[in-house]
């Protein structure tokens, strides 16, 4: 989503404000811009398109300044350009950026319009930046009047601010959307991610719902919701600068598809001893929630949502209680009934996915006996809020298509299950199996990505194909889903998941020689049936594309492709296939020439509806 850096200093910021708006590249934008005090003015430089654009337009201007916020777009209102791209200023004494959406946007701004505020973009942000100007013509402590403004405001947003009149000064606002202060030594931060800082800072605080932060360059205060000052936590953060590089890889995608057999060892450690969980891993509160725990509620997004898809295969199989999975902007705006004794599971990459926090909150008004976040964020909101927690420990991820924090969700998802299966007849036994299979699946992916030009190999014929067509049965139609959304998402290739029994009722009509159709082929229960399914479309002529299980018996036809699959138990087949269908979208995107990293019109945190 957008991003938003700021920084006061003793030396020169515009360095470090860029530095840092290119470590937020990854979160997905349309525009960048900048502005900055110096010789006592507003200096604002902005630009539709890459930040190496805007650092090229302050560097042929050598600008210098001490004090300056920084900003890239994610359009929201109004299409991607350069008057609507951020910072936005009001009568050139008052500068604002913001990340999030206010919601009374179009009566703020006709009032504004009414007292004399001449709009110049079509954003909702230039209604915060003039009627924080309104109010410090009021007011003469400028924190005063931007937190008369922000009262006003409804939605979520985060904000930076600066002020003309008050050069030795910026001002940070926290509303739903994430912000955090870094601690320098004689120089002082804002981001929106602590990312787009660490090469400058490991400190910082994490502001909260309505703070409001007034920032020199020795010091923060901290101001709440009701004007009061407070103390908030310093945090050393435990990122890794050095983690966040591509090194030997060419693109951030492609490294993280490699990282995930570390990943999710990471994920497993110090929550599995002798072949079984340990369930204090989700919390101090586990036993007596698990034990009341009769039913399971899931709500996601995107790639978090079809790990809830294959969890839900999974609850109900081996723990045999009812599960389900909803997408949160549709569970947020539905009248859902509670079950009794049921437990609320939200998931979430960064825990600022703004659907999936709303869900969270709704759920704690509606009688869940209690809330668990799986996220990869420790210091996210959905962390801070949830009951209980588990961290999938992917590390940082910068491509947009999500792929370690996908694998580390099913990891924690499966380690859940295990815990709530004990309560209802799993052996210790099987827990032992599944959990030692678990333990083995790191050098399983170790083994497939040493395979990774077969894969690359058959993404050739995808080169110039406009659609494509996923099937699965059981667990894996929901990795079916995932491998379809990441073609999609990367190679621009329009990709539909559907179940393979389900063919015959309608996606059987698309099916002709230009129409590739993957599957992914297990050797379950439900092989055969698979089989079946599979020659419908050899019958329509289609071409198949089988990632198949090294048992199952596929002989290779003119008419399909076999990848040889390894071994796994049955639970664990769905972590097999999505590494596999991960390393085809991102080799289609190669060979098709995409932006892998960067896809067009996609952000990595989506903190607005």
């Amino acid at each position: 989503m957008c991003g938003i850096v700021g920084a006061i200093s003793k030396r020169n910021v515009v360095p470090s404000l860029i530095n840092g708006l290119k470590r937020l590249e990854y979160r997905g934008y349309d525009s960048a811009g900048m502005v900055v005090i110096t010789d006592q003015q507003l200096i604002k430089n902005r630009v539709k398109g890459k930040v190496r654009l805007l650092e090229e337009l302050v560097r042929d201007k050598d600008l210098e300044a001490t004090i300056g916020i920084a900003h890239t777009r994610w359009a929201t209102h109004g299409k991607p350009s350069e008057r609507n791209a951020h910072p936005h200023t009001s009568a050139n004494e008052i500068a604002v950026v913001h990340n999030g959406i206010i919601e009374n946007h179009e009566a703020l701004r006709q009032r504004l319009k009414e007292v004399g505020y001449e709009f110049r973009s079509d954003t909702d942000t230039e209604t915060i930046v003039h009627l924080t100007h309104f109010y410090s013509k009021q007011e003469p402590d400028f924190r005063l009047a931007i937190q008369k403004a922000v009262k006003e405001l409804a939605g979520a947003y985060a904000l930076g601010i600066i002020n003309l009149h008050q050069a030795d000064t910026l001002y940070a606002v926290r509303c739903g959307s994430p912000l955090v202060v870094g601690l320098g030594l004689k120089e002082n931060f804002i981001a929106s991610d602590a990312l787009a800082l660490i090469p400058i800072t490991n400190r910082f605080i994490y502001l909260q719902e309505g703070d409001v932060a007034v920032i020199n360059v020795d010091n923060c205060k901290v101001f709440d919701v009701n004007e009061n000052p407070v103390e908030r936590a310093i945090k050393i953060s435990e990122l890794d600068v050095d983690k966040v590089e591509k090194g030997e890889f060419r693109h951030y995608m492609l490294k993280e598809i490699h990282e995930q057999p570390q990943a999710i060892s990471n994920t497993l450690e110090e929550r599995i001893y002798k072949g079984h969980v340990l369930e204090n891993s989700f919390g101090v509160k586990t036993k007596e929630i698990f034990d009341q725990t009769q039913q399971v509620k899931i709500v996601a997004c995107g790639t978090s949502y079809h790990a809830g898809c294959v969890a839900r295969y999974w609850i109900e199989q081996l723990a045999g209680i009812p599960c389900e999975v909803e997408i949160a902007s549709e569970f947020r705006y539905r009248n859902s009934v509670v079950a009794p004794n049921s437990l609320f599971i939200t998931i979430s990459q960064s825990g600022e996915t703004a659907d999936t926090l709303a869900a969270l909150r709704l759920a704690k008004e509606k009688g869940y006996i209690a809330t668990l976040a799986i996220c990869n964020v420790p210091e996210s909101s959905l962390v801070r809020e949830a009951d209980l927690v588990m961290m999938t420990r992917a590390g940082v991820e910068i491509g947009v298509a999500s792929t370690k924090a996908f694998t580390t969700q099913l990891t924690v998802l499966l380690l859940l299950t295990l815990v709530l299966a004990k309560r209802h007849g799993l052996s210790a036994n099987k827990e032992e199996e599944i959990v030692t299979a678990l333990t083995q699946l790191p050098q399983q992916y170790a083994k497939i990505l040493q395979q990774e030009y077969v894969i690359q190999e058959l993404a050739n014929e995808f080169a110039d194909k406009q659609h494509a067509l996923f099937l699965g049965r059981g667990s894996q139609y929901p990795v079916a889903m995932e491998g379809a959304l990441k073609l999609k998402e990367i190679s621009y290739i329009h990709a539909e998941a559907y179940p393979a029994g389900e063919l015959k009722h309608g996606p059987l009509a698309l099916v002709d020689k230009d129409m590739p159709v993957i599957a992914v082929a297990p050797n379950d229960e439900l092989i055969e049936k698979l089989k079946s399914n599979l020659k419908e479309v050899q019958a329509r002529g289609g071409k198949l594309y089988i990632f198949a299980n090294e048992n199952a018996h596929f002989g290779e036809a003119n008419d399909e492709k076999i990848v040889k699959m390894p071994d796994t138990n049955q639970v664990l087949a769905p972590f097999i296939y999505t590494l596999s269908l991960q390393l085809l979208a991102y080799h289609v995107a190669v060979i098709r020439g995409t932006d892998v990293d960067q896809p067009r019109n996609l952000a990595k945190s989506v903190t607005v509806e």
